[in-house]
């Protein structure tokens, strides 16, 4: 029964992810906030459908960082129902945010369409070289998908993201729902998507992985960052 309830939650924020276009607006940086810029580049689950603004993952984050002691401001670009292709068309907009890192969390939706896993992957690797080549530093979220799509192809698509992050050298969240995915006291009343306890488990992991990327950031003088 657990493996049949964590297979309809996620086909479920698929579906949902895919099925409701609507972007964030909170993607154009305050000129007079001068902290560096975090962006939270992904689909439903970045952008927080379902819960308060105050709920989503990167509120969340923003919350948790200024507590710590980060001086940082973190960015919801969320799209829900965005694609890999997607964010690959929006690069250059997140890059109008001059961020100094940005968290990608994105291919959910390519693998409920059943696309091309290398289609994916050569768009996750367009997305991290862009980003890198404008000096961002780049976290990768993982995802994973239900073995209803069959072993070979659930495989590889989880596979991917673990390339990725070695051949781009990134730090790596493995699966950005850890702890939460499956979980009914975690997910909405659709039972589709984190509530925003299930957004705190989200931030709790991956700051695990943000916290000591934080900390050697602060430790190397600032470099100029190069014109995209």
């Amino acid at each position: 029964m657990v493996l049949i309830r964590q297979t309809y939650h996620i086909i479920g924020f698929l579906l949902v992810t895919l099925l409701c276009p609507f972007p964030v607006a909170d993607a154009a940086p305050s000129a007079s906030d001068s902290r560096p810029r975090i962006v939270a580049f992904g689909d439903s689950l970045t952008a927080g459908l379902g819960v308060q603004v105050d709920g989503s993952y990167p509120a969340q984050l923003q919350r948790q960082l200024d507590s710590l002691g980060y001086h940082y401001r973190v960015i919801n670009a969320g799209v829900s129902g965005d694609t890999t292709a997607g964010g690959l068309r929006r690069v250059s907009w997140i890059l109008n945010s001059q961020p100094e890192l940005v968290i990608l969390e994105l291919g959910a939706n390519d693998g409920l369409r059943g696309l091309q896993v290398n289609d994916t992957y050569n768009n996750l690797r367009q997305i991290i070289r862009r980003l890198q080549e404008a000096q961002v530093t780049v976290i990768l979220a993982g995802m994973k998908l239900p073995p209803n799509y069959g072993q070979d192809y659930t495989t590889k698509f989880e596979v991917m993201y673990r390339n990725l992050a070695q051949e781009h050298q990134v730090p790596f969240i493995p699966f950005f729902l850890e702890g939460v995915g499956g979980n009914s006291l975690l997910n909405q009343a659709d039972g589709l998507h984190p509530t925003s306890e299930g957004y705190k488990v989200v931030v709790e992991h991956l700051l695990k992985v943000l916290r000591p990327v934080l900390n050697e950031r602060e430790q190397k003088p600032n470099l100029p960052r190069q014109q995209s």
